[in-house]
């Protein structure tokens, strides 16, 4: 039986901050600059929502004098949303200090079996424990140093990485693919609405219903999506609960999903609904959109027209309401005018944007898959419940 060995962090690597940059000090251009939001983006494979910047001179300074996060450190997210970890790549950009704590500098562990390590309920149950702060919870340097982790030796580490990660390269793989067929889409339609602006328009309620009738009875058990799995980019939901449904808006295979209030709509919260099975509704926030195809116009359309800038621009920009709260009415949406694109034209675009938005569903479902295999085996390595070489058996 391997040998487990209790060590604390503060032994195990160096756990430090950033140097205070001031928001005097951002740039529109330059060195990319993280906070603690940004970095749980990147560690969930989604775009950063929010750019910004410091200049390269002052980002340079830094590095000469104090040093930069480099390829294997992790981020680990410090204040509110805690213990989010993150492996930094071969890329370079500059944090925020207090919102991320950096540990760099390992020896005797793994970084990557610490990043799996943060993952765990057991590191779960130590954050609760240690955080400190009522409103917002925060987590010290010297906290984070005193925890304690059980460790095998690095051979162990190194293959638990190599089970997990495994699991995390295909899914990184497939989230690679469907942005690249994503873009590819999105590509193709704004060439063709650009192409075709000075035309004929016509009306989005000429060849769309907006927020269509659905049968969908009050106390039904239905696959409900939240505003929290509306995804900012690509086409997929981040998931789903079932749920009895007691109101909100419905939807089926076919409908695309627009989030019409601010921040969501502003942040591209927008779906296309492709999973479902024949006839089956579904339903979600009250603050959706439902956009459904009609005429010549495919549902494809739809989706990747609501991901186009122009549309997102009119939407932002005629939402009302009380500042925080605004929202874009379904009566506004209809409204917006389209070009007319020739049949032959929009039947290419469908022909290969149909194909995407499947593959784009086949991949997020292996994607979901693979998430629960390696959430299940996650707690049981880092553990020492399920030893390696059982995997092997």
């Amino acid at each position: 039986m391997e040998e487990w060995k209790t060590y604390k962090i503060g032994n195990l690597c160096s756990i430090s901050s950033s140097k205070r940059i001031f928001a005097k000090e951002y740039q529109s251009s330059g060195i990319p600059f993280f906070r603690g939001k940004e970095i749980i983006e990147k560690q969930k494979g989604e775009s950063v929502s929010t750019e910004l910047y410091i200049s390269k001179s002052r980002y340079d300074e830094i590095k000469n004098k104090f040093g930069v996060p480099k390829e294997g450190d992790m981020l680990l997210t410090s204040v509110g949303t805690l213990g989010i970890p993150y492996i930094v790549k071969n890329e370079t950009f500059y944090f925020k200090d207090g919102n991320l704590t950096w540990f760099t500098d390992f020896k005797e562990i793994n970084s990557k079996f610490l990043y799996y390590w943060f993952l765990s309920p057991i590191a779960k149950n130590a954050i609760n424990a240690k955080a400190i702060g009522s409103t917002q919870k925060a987590l010290t340097i010297d906290a984070l140093s005193k925890f304690e982790i059980d460790i095998p030796n690095i051979d162990t580490q190194n293959r638990i990485v190599s089970i997990l990660s495994s699991l995390d390269s295909k899914i990184e793989l497939n989230r690679r693919i469907n942005d690249n067929l994503e873009q590819q889409a999105q590509a193709w339609l704004n060439e063709l609405l650009d192409r075709y602006a000075n035309s004929t328009t016509v009306l989005i309620h000429e060849i769309a219903e907006i927020n269509p009738k659905r049968n969908l009875s009050k106390g039904t058990s239905a696959k409900c999506i939240e505003m929290a799995n509306l995804p900012t980019t690509g086409s997929f939901p981040n998931g789903w609960i079932e749920k009895e449904y007691n109101g909100g808006m419905k939807f089926c295979n076919g409908d695309t999903l627009i989030a019409r209030i601010t921040p969501c709509l502003e942040n591209g919260k927008t779906a296309f609904i492709n999973f479902l099975d024949k006839n089956e509704i579904a339903y979600g926030s009250t603050e959706y959109i439902v956009i459904s195809a009609k005429s010549n116009y495919s549902s494809s359309f739809f989706y990747f027209l609501a991901r186009n800038h122009d549309f997102v621009d009119y939407a932002v920009k005629n939402m009302n309401g009380s500042s925080g709260r605004q929202r874009v009415s379904g009566d506004t949406i209809s409204k917006y005018r389209i070009p007319v694109i020739p049949r032959e034209k929009l039947e290419s675009f469908t022909n290969h944007a149909e194909i995407a938005l499947k593959t784009i569903k086949n991949n997020s479902l292996q994607n979901m898959r693979l998430s629960m295999t390696r959430d299940a085996l996650l707690p049981k390595l880092m553990s020492g419940e399920l030893k390696v070489n059982d995997l092997n058996s």
